[in-house]
This record gives structure tokens, C-alpha cells and sequence, in this order.
């Protein structure tokens, strides 16, 4: 993959990623809550009948934000990889990675053949069928 494309689907995954933890980031921790030091996971700042959807509101937007920053450090490696001249290369076999898979997965670490067998090592479940590239719900993890 030419090293201009690829630095602009990294630069726009980047992005993408810094608008959802700013976004999640605002909605777990609104500037009010943010400027009075509130503490919506410990409740101290709900009435009592709100605290367990507050709770589980604000966990899940955590979870959210961890997820955006883990794919974000990716990213950020596959910046450092193109810079270095690596990018596009398995990291296990030093294969070429697919173009097609660069496109839909600009941060991928392994060709959709290893990304397959690191998982069956570590007897992570595969759904029959699943696209590797793909994603749960448009977000999620990016390949490795």
C-alpha cells in the first residue's frame, strides 16, 4: 500500500477514535460534573432511585473510552510502523499484508491467515463464517 494512503487512513482512524472518547468522555463526564470533581461511578452525586442506571450508564461509557484509547495505541504503533518502513508487514512472518485488508483494517498487525491462527492459540472463540476485518457494532478492537 502506497505510504501516502496509508498514513491518511491512519490519520482518519485517529481521528474517528479522538472524536469517540472525547464524545464518551463528555457523556460519562460532563463539564459540570467535571469542573465540581463529581463522582458518577461511586453514586455520591445521584439521588438514590437514578444511582443504578447512572452506574451502569457511566461504566458503560468507560468501557467505551478504554476501548477507543487500546485501538488508539494501535493506531499509534501502525504510525511508528510506517514511519519505520515495517508497515504492511506481519509482525509474526514478515508476509505482506493485503491491500484490501489495509483498507478495511488500517492498523492490522497480521495477514487475515495468522490474525486466524494467533486466535485459535489463544482459544479465543470464532463465530463460523465471521469476517475477521469486521467489527461488533462498527467499533471494537482493531485487528492485530
Amino acid at each position: 500500500m502506497d505510504t501516502d494512503r496509508a498514513r491518511e487512513l491512519l490519520e482518519a482512524e485517529r481521528a474517528r477514535l479522538l472524536s469517540i472518547i472525547d464524545a464518551a468522555t463528555e457523556t460519562t463526564f460532563g463539564e459540570a460534573e467535571l469542573e465540581r470533581g463529581s463522582d458518577v461511578l461511586d453514586g455520591s452525586d445521584t439521588q438514590p432511585a437514578d444511582a443504578p442506571q447512572e452506574l451502569y450508564e457511566a461504566e458503560q461509557e468507560q468501557s467505551i473510552i478504554e476501548r477507543a484509547q487500546a485501538d488508539l495505541g494501535e493506531v499509534q504503533h501502525a504510525l511508528g510502523k510506517l514511519d519505520d518502513g515495517t508497515y504492511g508487514l506481519d509482525e509474526e512472518t514478515g508476509e505482506t499484508i493485503p491491500d484490501e485488508r489495509l483498507e478495511a483494517r488500517p492498523a492490522a498487525r497480521f495477514t487475515v491467515e495468522n490474525q486466524k491462527l494467533d486466535e485459535k492459540r489463544a482459544g479465543l472463540p470464532r463465530t463460523e463464517g465471521a469476517d475477521p476485518t469486521a467489527t461488533a457494532g462498527g467499533g471494537g478492537r482493531l485487528a492485530r
